[in-house]
C-alpha cells in the first residue's frame, strides 16, 4: 500500500535581535529614548538580547524584562557604571564577540545605535566589526547626528564602522525608531 508523504514548509522563526545602545556622556541626550525603545522591543520580542556601551559592554537583558518601563530602565542604568561616561567601541564590540557571541549566535540582527564618538583605537572598532559582521546576518547603525543637515561621518569611530555597516540610519526621535521597527518586521526580518 503505498505511503502518502507530507512535506511542511520549514518553521520560520523571527531572527534573534541583538541591540547595542552607547550610554557614554554624548548619547545623554538620546539614552532614555533609546533605552525605552529596548525595553519596549526585550519585553515583545522572545530573542532580544540588549547591551549596554560605555568604557565597557553590559548585559541588561534580565534588567529589561521587568514588566514597570520605570524600573526596567532604572535597573538597567544601575547595571552599567560607565553610564555618562566615555566610550571604547572598539573594546565593547570586541566583548560582545568574544564573551557573548555563543547567546547572540549566528544570523542576528545586531543594532548599534550610537554616535560613533571613540575613545578607542578606530583600528581594532573596524576589525571588531568586521568579525561582528561575519557572523551577523545584518549589521545596521543608527546615529542620531545623522539627523542634522550637513552631517557628514567625520568622527574616527564613525568612519571606522561604516565600511561594515549594512544600513546607516538617524537614531534621534521616536519617527527614526518607527522607520527601524518597519525594516525590523520587513526585509530584515527575513
Amino acid at each position: 500500500e503505498p505511503v502518502q508523504r507530507r512535506w511542511r514548509a520549514p518553521a520560520r522563526a523571527p531572527r534573534r535581535l541583538v541591540l547595542v545602545v552607547d550610554v557614554s556622556g554624548s548619547m545623554a541626550p538620546y539614552a532614555r529614548l533609546l533605552l525605552a525603545y529596548a525595553h519596549a522591543l526585550a519585553a515583545a520580542r522572545p530573542r532580544v538580547e540588549v547591551f549596554l556601551l560605555g568604557t565597557r559592554l553590559t548585559r541588561v537583558t534580565r534588567e529589561l524584562r521587568e514588566r514597570d518601563p520605570d524600573r526596567a530602565l532604572a535597573r538597567a542604568l544601575r547595571a552599567a557604571p560607565d553610564v555618562g561616561g566615555g566610550t571604547r567601541l572598539g573594546a565593547g564590540i570586541g566583548t560582545l564577540n568574544r564573551r557573548h557571541g555563543a547567546r547572540v549566535g549566528r544570523g542576528a540582527v545586531v543594532v548599534v545605535l550610537s554616535d560613533g564618538w571613540d575613545r578607542g583605537d578606530p583600528a581594532e572598532l573596524g576589525a571588531e566589526l568586521a568579525r561582528l559582521r561575519r557572523t551577523a546576518h545584518r549589521l545596521v547603525w543608527l546615529n542620531p547626528l545623522k539627523a542634522q543637515p550637513g552631517y557628514a561621518p567625520l568622527a574616527r569611530g564613525m568612519a571606522a564602522a561604516l565600511p561594515h555597516v549594512d544600513e546607516f540610519l538617524e537614531g534621534h526621535s521616536v519617527r527614526a525608531l518607527e522607520r527601524l521597527a518597519a525594516l525590523l518586521e520587513g526585509p530584515l526580518s527575513r
